[in-house]
């Protein structure tokens, strides 16, 4: 789960991993004030186990079980790019903050 950093919306990560369910994970986008599910972000084949907003707000960064991280348009909902050949579950993922060069 990760506030947008304006406030206005929160998203989360589903999905379901044990020994009788790899089910697909999704992404969903909600409005903080009124709870309503604004978006729901298909892509992972299992469990997202971490996301978070960019910097500005205008991207959304998720990473599952399946092995991909994918930069979601927080906007229109489209992905933008699946990062793939990791050898192993991904469990974090996370921007460049603004300024680090390093």
């Amino acid at each position: 789960v990760d506030w947008s950093p304006d406030g206005t919306k929160l998203a989360s990560g589903s999905g379901r991993l044990d020994n009788v369910d790899w089910s697909a994970g999704e992404v969903f986008i909600w409005d903080s004030a009124s709870g309503t599910k604004l978006a729901q972000l298909e892509g992972h084949s299992s469990l997202v186990t971490s996301l978070v907003w960019s910097p500005e707000g205008s991207k959304l960064a998720s990473a599952s079980y399946d092995k991909t991280a994918i930069v979601w348009d927080s906007i229109s909902g489209e992905q933008m790019a699946t990062l793939k050949g990791h050898t192993g579950p991904l469990r974090g993922v996370a921007w460049m903050q603004k300024g680090d060069s390093d």
